[in-house]
């Protein structure tokens, strides 16, 4: 059993004396692991990095077994390492696909926007943390759970959208919410194309698909909680301070 693909490394950690066990995102294979050989070498563990963009080919003696990759850096994805908030970035991106995706399910519509996603925050071009939010959103439909902020689940009116429903993630208006606003998720107004974010509403954003991530995603996977490096993106972009401007 043997194919080609390229992806993204998300994790490697070593196994046995030389090897490391890599989980890739790929482009036609879903998330998959494999061994390389002598990937805890200093010189080969350099180039296994998380958010490293490979071609890589993977070969096992039956197709249910875990396999052997050969792996060839295409894209480092160094810059990172120069910003601190972009390397929290790209940490939890790697951490959330290696938690919600079951191995080896093609995801090919995630996958063509988690690879600009990448790029963009290697780049740490400005407003990448709100293509994170918005590539969460994404990992949610993707999974079956897509929020719905079309129009209000009340009423059915499009206007004065403030709140999302935590059972059926559809928007809702302040005068459909009603008395029953305080229990009811703050829908940050960018997401409706109305202003700017600030960090501050990018944080409410990440509570509301952390929500949905947390009571939807965690349980259809045994009640794992979210990855701890998602929670480390969180924190920091709320000491960023209130009312700056993010994009």
């Amino acid at each position: 059993m043997d194919w080609q693909d390229h992806g993204t490394i998300l994790s490697m950690r070593p196994h046995g004396e030389t090897a490391a066990i890599v989980d890739v995102f790929t482009a036609s294979h879903g998330r998959h692991s494999g061994v390389v050989r002598g990937g805890a070498s200093r010189k080969m563990a350099a180039s296994l990095q998380p958010g490293t963009h490979v071609a890589l080919s993977w070969r096992a003696r039956l197709e249910d077994h875990m396999g052997a990759f050969t792996l060839e850096p295409v894209k480092a994805r160094s810059g990172v390492l120069g910003d601190r908030m972009a390397l929290l970035g790209l940490n939890s991106v790697c951490a959330l696909l290696g938690f919600a995706l079951a191995e080896r399910e093609p995801h090919p519509v995630l996958y063509a926007a988690t690879e600009p996603l990448f790029d963009v925050i290697d780049m740490a071009h400005d407003g990448w943390e709100v293509d994170y939010l918005r590539w969460e959103m994404g990992l949610l439909d993707e999974l079956g759970f897509g929020l719905d902020l079309g129009a209000c689940a009340v009423t059915g009116s499009r206007d004065d959208l403030a709140f999302v429903s935590p059972k059926s993630g559809r928007a809702v208006s302040r005068a459909g919410a009603g008395e029953w606003a305080p229990k009811l998720l703050a829908l940050p107004q960018f997401l409706l194309g109305q202003g700017s974010a600030t960090y501050d509403e990018l944080v409410q954003g990440l509570a509301l698909t952390g929500y949905f991530l947390e009571h939807r995603i965690a349980p259809e996977l045994g009640g794992r909680g979210l990855p701890k490096a998602r929670q480390r993106l969180m924190d920091a972009l709320a000491r960023q301070g209130v009312g700056r401007s993010s994009s």
